[in-house]
């Protein structure tokens, strides 16, 4: 039986990683996994994969609000982001492109609108799934550059979307599965008159039961491990669609006597309003790497509790009791933890937004997409090979869940790219607010403030730095910030880790349980000392730290991880998972009779 200060404690986090809304925002969404639909099948081949995975969409869309409810309330939205893909990489995906980013841009830009209102209802009732077509085969990222067309006729008051050659095929779309019902939300640049008036969202019948519709052309692309799915090359062969096709929003408007007339603002503005449903989308994609990554550790850290080896003296020694299994597992506990805080920030400071978000708060949704997605990708991997043999079996969940992460650090911005980006806002402003003050030297390294300011007074010399660098550079810009990259790239990295540690530190101060507090002060310390360890020259040649403090850090951190094991069990449980959620054989209380169930059963 669970003690009353322990399950107190686990509610705590549990409140505190949902930021307060587990009941009213995750429950409903956690409870919609236990149907049998999300029963592991052994067996299938990626079509029936990829067709599993639909009918468990559908199960979801059932058992939830409306899409378009969902969309007026993106913390729901970014639940929906965390749980299935615990279950089902592919149904995330689904879910993700049917509901932020299709609908999404219809609601962003034409909510309401009687004159699509047909194809509005069959992707809100899921009679039609919605897949987003933006990226082209020769064009990955760089949308803005995109040339499937949509040329306007004023006389019939109709488009004809056209792709014009093989570079500019729609790529990775949903669209291989002809006989699914689809509605499609089409990126295609807009020309009327002659006139390129920049990329503009279009709203299109992609396929019926009966097949794609006429003029369409899809392609399976090869076949991808786990995510089954129906991605594909799409071809417009002078496709006739309605000029309510076009999602204008803001972006422009349709006059009386039938002329487009475009909206206030330049191509640059519009082409990123157009493009609306990215920055949420970036949250969305960070929430599910974060579950996946609590889910990793929530999996191995039971079954390290488990797992016995020989050690000296004993035959039954738990690996978790291992120091060189501790520091690499609880520091991405740690880094779990801290990602989920920065997170949190990230939503709370977006949904603060009444207009646009400023360009503070997408920088900070930039860096916590792109930290929060390499760190999910190193603790499942971490978890992976810490599992053993057992990591590598799809129906232990954490091998499926590295190819999720695959997907997600360049999903909606690839994170070199979104880090640059706001490695060069930083560098071209002054700097924001007062100058960190150099800290002093301390004998006590695991101190969680001192870790704090030590970062910040790192983040600024850097910046100060990078910054005389490029001013004092006469050979021109793309040179100077050529060679300013790296640098701004760990300053942008840096700013992240540095909020984060701040939000972990900071629930430890403000938690009411004594052992809520105790646990994050640890996880904080943790976190912190190993950030110091990774840039301990740079605090060595800052006098920061002494060369007997740098070569001490390896037994800091030892120590600590010490500190941190009697609340393991505790820190997990404040994932909300369980072992019937995960259905994860060594996840559960018994592995070895779960696993050998679970063999058993395949071989009748």
């Amino acid at each position: 039986m669970t003690h009353p200060s322990t399950a107190q404690a686990r509610d705590e986090l549990r409140d505190l990683l949902f930021a307060g809304t587990f009941e009213s925002h995750h429950q409903s969404i956690r409870d919609a996994l236990f149907d049998p639909v999300f029963d592991p099948r052994q067996g299938l081949n990626l079509e029936q994969a990829g067709r599993l995975a639909y009918a468990r969409s559908r199960h979801v869309h059932a058992a939830l609000e409306r899409p378009l409810q969902i969309l007026a309330n993106p913390r729901r939205l970014f639940a929906l982001a965390e749980w299935p893909s615990l279950l089902d990489v592919a149904s995330f995906s689904l879910l993700m492109v049917h509901y932020n980013l299709c609908l999404g841009t219809v609601y962003d830009h034409a909510h309401g609108r009687q004159d699509i209102a047909e194809l509005t209802e069959a992707l809100d009732a899921l009679t039609s799934f919605g897949p987003y077509m933006a990226t082209e085969l020769g064009y990955g990222n760089n949308v803005a550059a995109l040339e499937t067309e949509a040329v306007y006729d004023p006389q019939s008051q109709t488009f004809t979307l056209n792709t014009p050659g093989a570079h500019a095929q729609k790529y990775m779309s949903y669209s291989g599965f002809g006989d699914i019902p689809k509605v499609a939300t089409v990126m295609a640049r807009l020309k009327i008159d002659g006139k390129d008036l920049g990329v503009f969202p279009f709203l299109i019948r992609l396929s019926t039961e009966a097949g794609l519709c006429p003029g369409i052309r899809a392609a399976l692309c090869p076949e991808k491990p786990v995510q089954g799915l129906d991605n594909g090359l799409t071809w417009f062969d002078n496709v006739r669609v309605p000029r309510s096709s076009l999602l204008h929003g803001d972006m422009g408007h349709f006059a009386d006597d039938g002329r487009f007339v475009l909206g206030s603002g330049n191509a640059r503005a519009r082409f990123l309003r157009a493009m609306s449903r990215i920055i949420p989308g970036r949250l969305c994609v960070a929430s599910a790497g974060l579950g996946a990554s609590r889910a990793s550790l929530y999996i191995a850290l039971r079954y390290g509790q488990q797992r016995l080896t020989n050690a000296p003296g004993t035959n039954g020694m738990p690996v978790i009791e291992y120091r060189s299994y501790q520091r690499p597992m609880f520091s991405a506990l740690a880094s779990a933890y801290a990602m989920t805080l920065l997170l949190n920030e990230a939503k709370a400071r977006f949904l603060a937004c009444e207009d646009e978000p400023s360009a503070e708060v997408v920088s900070l949704i930039n860096i916590t997409k792109a930290l929060a997605t390499w760190d999910a990708s190193a603790v499942i991997a971490e978890c992976r090979e810490r599992c053993g043999a057992q990591g590598i079996f799809s129906t232990n969940r954490i091998a499926d869940y590295g190819s999720l992460l695959q997907g997600l650090v360049t999903a909606e911005g690839d994170n070199l790219v979104l880090l640059g980006t706001v490695a060069g806002q930083l560098l071209a402003q002054d700097w924001q607010g007062d100058e960190p003050a150099r800290p002093g030297r301390v004998s006590n390294l695991a101190e969680p403030e001192w870790l704090i300011a030590a970062l910040a007074y790192r983040e600024h010399q850097l910046w100060q730095t990078i910054r005389e660098d490029m001013a004092g550079d006469e050979r021109g810009y793309f040179e100077a910030w050529n060679d300013a990259m790296n640098p701004g790239l760990a300053l942008a990295r840096l700013r992240g880790e540095r909020i984060a540690l701040e939000q972990l530190w900071g629930a430890s101060l403000h938690a009411c349980q004594d052992q809520t507090k105790a646990a994050l002060a640890a996880l904080a310390s943790l976190y912190g000392l190993n950030l110091l360890q990774r840039d301990a020259a740079w605090f060595l040649a800052h006098d920061r730290i002494d060369a007997g403090q740098a070569l001490s850090l390896e037994g800091v951190i030892d120590r600590q991880c010490a500190v941190v094991r009697p609340h393991v069990a505790t820190l997990i449980d404040g994932f909300a998972l369980s072992p019937e959620l995960l259905r994860a054989p060594i996840a559960q209380d018994d592995y070895i009779q779960a696993f050998c169930k679970e063999v058993n059963a395949n071989v009748d």
